[in-house]
């Protein structure tokens, strides 16, 4: 039945003429071992199913170039995975397409798509496929005898000494602070919609000694293995990859995770919107989020998904015990408010990034090694 559907979807693809199969669909995603799991789970399945090549870009996130797409009135790409909070900022400024209601498939059981995605997860221009979390890594080794256990301990450098690697962006970084004041976590964005919650958030960055500001996402993990810092943000796959298949000695502190969702989206002038829908329809079917969650441990955005998710399928790991979605790691954890960010977003990013530059000499000479190094052939 799935199959039908999205051959019905592809119908339209006739539109394109004798040509249009021979062009792939250009995805837009972030790489690495997250793009890894997407091929064997999503890509490589759609083309055996479709025909269909995916041609497949890389990128860390931000939405300068899909503005620059919009002014040239093309698209580069014809399906996004972007985060939700961006996703809809640009669905705001009319960045991207608005989807059909009735696009994601019903669950196996027959189950209406919009009882079985998790609240929210159906957007006006983005549907969520998966939810991942921004958490902290440490490395055992560095704390001889003792373990962090709360996000308080990101910031303690006498218990905890060491250089910290932290994104170049206000969010996480700003409601992990706050947190280690002991504020509430029902009260954080009120106190970060205040001058005064800002300050105390960026006060306590500004305490930490050394701070590593990392962009691509395989740079964290990559400065906690290579012993430059001791304690690193990044996202949960990422530090699967490296402890499970690299066999890294690196491990996860759940508390204060903050949970995003990621979604599917399609820029406003894709070149082939059609074909983008189908594979939308596609890789968000409960079946294949199986199995993007058995080679990576994001939670699926359907229940019926959830439920399926058993182990990882080169190693036979248990998969649902480090998904951010099972209750032993969601205890602490901290739901993004997305509607804020989107709100917020360029405002934000300006005062953080003005408080980054005022910041002393050195550490705007970590900024610059780490960029060196990145662009060092």
């Amino acid at each position: 039945m799935a199959r039908r559907l999205i051959i019905a979807l592809l119908l339209g693809l006739t539109a394109w003429g004798t040509n249009a199969f021979a062009e792939p669909l250009r995805v837009l995603s972030w790489g690495g071992a997250y793009e890894g799991a997407q091929q064997e789970a999503l890509f490589a399945p759609f083309t055996e199913q479709t025909g269909l090549a995916v041609d497949v870009h890389q990128y860390d996130g931000g939405l300068e170039e899909l503005r620059r797409a919009e002014a040239a009135g093309e698209a580069p790409w014809d399906v996004i995975d972007m985060t939700r909070s961006e996703a809809m900022a640009a669905c705001q400024e009319g960045l991207l397409q608005p989807l059909p209601l009735d696009l994601p498939a019903p669950a196996p059981d027959g189950t209406p798509a919009e009882r079985d995605f998790l609240p929210g997860a159906i957007g006006d221009c983005a549907l969520t496929h998966s939810l991942f979390a921004t958490v902290v890594a440490y490395r055992p080794d560095a704390f001889p005898g003792r373990r962090p256990t709360r996000i308080a301990d990101l910031f303690d450098q006498q218990r905890f000494p060491g250089p910290r690697a932290l994104q170049r962006t206000p969010a996480v970084n700003l409601e992990w602070a706050l947190l280690s004041y002991g504020v509430p976590r029902e009260e954080l964005y009120r106190l970060l919609s205040t001058p005064r919650g800002l300050r105390l958030a960026l006060e306590r960055l500004g305490e930490l000694e050394e701070t590593h500001w990392w962009e691509a996402g395989d740079e964290s993990p990559r400065l906690l293995t290579e012993g430059k810092v001791v304690m690193a943000s990044g996202y949960n796959g990422r530090f699967f990859d490296a402890m499970v298949n690299q066999g890294e000695r690196i491990e996860i502190l759940w508390d204060a995770q903050v949970q995003e969702h990621e979604t599917w989206a399609i820029p406003r002038h894709a070149r082939h919107p059609e074909a983008a829908r189908a594979f939308l329809r596609f890789a968000t079917s409960t079946e294949r989020l199986v199995e993007l969650a058995r080679r990576i441990p994001y939670g699926p955005a359907r229940r019926s998904a959830t439920l399926q998710v058993t182990t990882h399928p080169d190693s036979d790991l248990d998969m649902r015990l480090h998904i951010p979605t099972h209750p032993l790691n969601a205890a602490g954890a901290i739901v993004k408010d997305e509607d804020w960010y989107a709100r917020t977003r360029s405002r934000l990013d300006d005062y953080f990034s003005a408080w980054l530059e005022e910041r002393e000499p050195a550490a705007r000479r970590t900024v610059r090694e780490d960029q060196d190094r990145l662009e060092t052939p």
